[in-house]
C-alpha cells in the first residue's frame, strides 16, 4: 500500500514507524529537523507544505491513503479536501482534528468535504480515561464487537492477593481469558502455570459480565462515589468532566485560566471548578487532594503532568494518571511512579493503522508502547482461518485467538473450536507476529 503522511510530529513519525516495513511510505513536513528524524526510517521524505496541491499531485500518484497528521486542523482539513480533487474517490483520507468546533466526538465522518475518517485524539484519551477510572487497578480498557468484548489491562501492586498465584488459579470464568502479560519490557503469551509477580501489568480479555468478575478480584470497590480531581480543563480534562458528570464521581476541576475556568463551571453543573495551579501544594491540600481516589494531570504541558502527577501521589491520592504527548515519556513517567502515563497519540496511530490492514479488520488497539496489538477480524468465506480446528491451523507463537463472537454469542476458542465465516474474531499478537496473522484472514 502507498501511504502519505502529511507531518513528521509525533504522530506521524509513529506511523510511518509502525508501517514502513511492508508499505511505501511518503511523509511531507515543512521542518527540516522533524524530515531529517524522519529520514532515519527509510523512507521518502519531501520538505514542503503538505496543504500544497503541486506537491501534492506528485506525492498522490497511485497513493492509496493520505493521512494528515500535522499540529494544525486546517492543515490537515485542506490537504484532505485537496487531495480528494487530485486523486479522486480511489484515495482514502484521514485528519487529525482538535477544536471542538469542527468535532464534538472521538471519531468522525465528513465525506461530504473530503474526509473520510476525522481523529479527535483528546476526545479519544478522554473516553479511555472515563472507561477506567472507578476500577483503582485498571490502567486501560477498550471494547470490541459492538461491546460484546470487553478488554481490560490491569497493574498488579505489590498488596494484591494475586502476587505468587499461578493463572490457572484465578478461576475465571469460561468467557473469559489472560490474553498476555507484561512484565518490566517483556511481553509473555501467558500459559496456565506462569506465576503473577509484583508490578505485572496483565490484560483480560472476556465479555463484559465476566470482566465485572475480574475487575472485583482486583480490587474494584462498589456502592461508593469515587472522588476524581482533573487537572487542567483543556478539550480533554473539559470532556472527560463531561462524559463522568453524570457517573457515579464527585469531580473538583482545576484551571489555571481565570476565563476558562469560568467556561467550564457554566457549561457543566454538579462538577466543582477552581481557577488556580495544579502545582501549587496548599491549594492541593486544601481540596483534599489525600481523599482523591483519582488524580488526573491532564494539561497541554508534559512537564507539569508528571509535577502535578507526582505531587498528588506524595500528597496521598490513591491512583494518579498523567498525560504524555511525547511518545518517550510514558514509560518514564510510569518508571518515576505515575501508575498510568496515557497519550493521544496513540488513537490516531490506532486508527490510522485500521485502514491499512486490509479487508476484514474491524479495530486495531496498540498496547504498552505499540509492543503488542490486539485487532478485531471479520472473517471471510476465503479467510485460511475458517472451517478447521484451531489446533490445526500454523499460528504463529507471538499471538493467541482472545475471543470469538459468533452469531451475537462471545466465546473463548479452544484447540477444537472451529470458526467459521462471518464470525467476529479478537485476536491478540506481538508486532514480530502481525504479517503472519494478517494472512490467515485474507
Amino acid at each position: 500500500m502507498k501511504i502519505v503522511i502529511i507531518g513528521a510530529g509525533e504522530v506521524g513519525y509513529h506511523i510511518a514507524k509502525a508501517l514502513h516495513q511492508s508499505n511505501d511510505i511518503i511523509i511531507i513536513d515543512q521542518s527540516e529537523e522533524a524530515c531529517h528524524r524522519a529520514d532515519e526510517l527509510d523512507v521518502q521524505v519531501i520538505q514542503g507544505n503538505g496543504a500544497n496541491v503541486s506537491i501534492l499531485s506528485k506525492a498522490l500518484e497511485n497513493a492509496d491513503l493520505l493521512a494528515a497528521v500535522t499540529g494544525s486542523d486546517e492543515v490537515n482539513i485542506v490537504a484532505c479536501m485537496a487531495s480528494k480533487l487530485v486523486a479522486k474517490d480511489r484515495l482514502k483520507t484521514v485528519a487529525r482534528v482538535s477544536n471542538p468546533d469542527y468535532i464534538d466526538k472521538p471519531v468522525a465522518k465528513r465525506t461530504k468535504i473530503g474526509i473520510d475518517t476525522m481523529i479527535c485524539p483528546e476526545l479519544t484519551l478522554a473516553s479511555e480515561i472515563a472507561e477506567i477510572l472507578s476500577i483503582p487497578y485498571a490502567i486501560g480498557a477498550e471494547y470490541f464487537a459492538e461491546g460484546k468484548v470487553e478488554m481490560m489491562e490491569f497493574a498488579v501492586s505489590d498488596s494484591s492477593e494475586l502476587v505468587g498465584k499461578e493463572l490457572q488459579e484465578l478461576n475465571l470464568a469460561n468467557c473469559c481469558i489472560v490474553s498476555a502479560l507484561f512484565r518490566d519490557s517483556e511481553v509473555i503469551i501467558p500459559h496456565g502455570k506462569d506465576t503473577i509477580q509484583n508490578n505485572d501489568h496483565i490484560v483480560v480479555i472476556g465479555k463484559p459480565a465476566a470482566i465485572k468478575e475480574v475487575r472485583d478480584m482486583f480490587g474494584e470497590k462498589t456502592g461508593k462515589r469515587s472522588k476524581v480531581m482533573i487537572i487542567g480543563g483543556g478539550i480533554v480534562g473539559f470532556y472527560l468532566a463531561r462524559v463522568i458528570s453524570n457517573g457515579e464521581f464527585d469531580i473538583k476541576v482545576i484551571e489555571a485560566n481565570r476565563e476558562r475556568s469560568e467556561h467550564i463551571a457554566e457549561e457543566l453543573h454538579g462538577v466543582l471548578v477552581l481557577n488556580g495551579d495544579g502545582t501549587d501544594i496548599n491549594l492541593l491540600k486544601e481540596e483534599g487532594v489525600a481523599d482523591m481516589d483519582v488524580v488526573i494531570a491532564v494539561t497541554n504541558s508534559d512537564e507539569k503532568n508528571l509535577l502535578c502527577a507526582l505531587l498528588a501521589k506524595h500528597l496521598g491520592g490513591k491512583k494518579v494518571i498523567a498525560r504524555a504527548d511525547r511518545s518517550d515519556y510514558v514509560s518514564l513517567f510510569e518508571m518515576v511512579g505515575v501508575d498510568s502515563a496515557v497519550s493521544p497519540r496513540q488513537a490516531t496511530v490506532g486508527e490510522i493503522l485500521k485502514l491499512t490492514f486490509g479487508k476484514g479488520i474491524e479495530s486495531v488497539t496498540t498496547i504498552e508502547g505499540e509492543k503488542a496489538e490486539i485487532i478485531e477480524y471479520t472473517t471471510s468465506r476465503k479467510s485460511k482461518i475458517v472451517g478447521k480446528p484451531l489446533k490445526n491451523v500454523k499460528f504463529p507463537p507471538g499471538a493467541i485467538v482472545s475471543m470469538v463472537v459468533h452469531k451475537g454469542n462471545t466465546v473463548v476458542p479452544r484447540g477444537e473450536y472451529v470458526i467459521e465465516e462471518g464470525d467476529r474474531v479478537v485476536v491478540f499478537a506481538l508486532q514480530s507476529a502481525h504479517n503472519e496473522v494478517e494472512s490467515l484472514f485474507h
